[in-house]
């Protein structure tokens, strides 16, 4: 049984640095793309990302609203 908590254990921890590896390599990323576009590139990425995300939302309740029956 202590065999077993120990392989859980090993794994977890095995899986925690693997996360904390995953998240120092995404900020690393994100550093590096912020130093190669100009900086109004982020900012205009992030703007049409936000217009996307509205209209999928704008689809969707067309399409609650279509079989609601409303």
């Amino acid at each position: 049984m202590a065999e077993k908590t120990m392989h859980a254990e090993e794994r977890s921890a095995k899986l925690n640095e693997a996360r904390e590896h995953m998240r120092a390599a995404r900020t690393t990323l994100r550093e590096t793309f912020a130093d190669f576009f100009p900086p109004g590139f982020v900012e205009h990425r992030r703007a049409a990302r936000r217009e996307m995300l509205l209209a999928m939302r704008s689809l969707l309740d067309a399409a609650i609203e279509r079989t609601s029956g409303k």
